[in-house]
């Protein structure tokens, strides 16, 4: 199997995304992203209010995080790490993430200690309230896409350790 080149670690807000996707991209000496930052400002305004995004608000940020991983795929200069919600199956195939050289890490982790996560997190546009609805849209990620999954429990540096071992095999 061809080693990605991108890799895009999804979960539901406050499964520790961009923690371990911070971690991940330093330990394999590669650019880190946040899919938030491809955000329209329409759709953080909505966030922030406690109104879940509909489809229709997505496909533009999908789009540009499909376009972002291409241009990765296509330079030579190292590796990219993504962390995105990626929730859905026709998500994550609009973003593309089935091309050669693309790896999905799924954060899995009881609702409870999100939740817990979430209620703590300061200075952040999305609201413990759209847990739910996350949850609720949230399709596992199937075998025929070869995901790492993961459980969140650990330490972001113990999870990292587990995906660069299961990146390894």
């Amino acid at each position: 199997m061809e080693a990605p080149c991108v890799i895009v670690v999804m979960g539901v807000s406050g499964s520790g995304k961009t923690a371990v996707g911070q971690h991940l991209a330093d330990q394999l000496g590669w650019q880190f992203r946040d899919a938030d930052e491809f955000h329209p400002a329409a759709n953080v305004a909505k966030m922030s209010a406690g109104i879940p995004l509909v489809d229709a608000d997505r496909w533009p940020w999908l789009d540009n995080l499909a376009a972002a991983i291409g241009e990765a795929l296509a330079r030579e200069d190292g590796g990219l790490v993504i962390a995105c919600s990626a929730l859905a199956r026709r998500y994550r195939e609009r973003m593309g993430l089935g091309r050669t050289g693309v790896r999905v890490v799924f954060l899995d982790g009881p609702a409870e200690l999100i939740r817990a996560r979430l209620e703590a997190r300061r200075n952040h546009f999305m609201p413990a309230s759209l847990l739910t609805s996350q949850l609720a849209i949230l399709e596992r990620p199937t075998p025929d896409e070869r995901p790492i999954t993961v459980g969140i429990e650990a330490s972001p540096e113990e999870i990292v350790a587990r995906i660069v071992a299961a990146l390894r095999e």
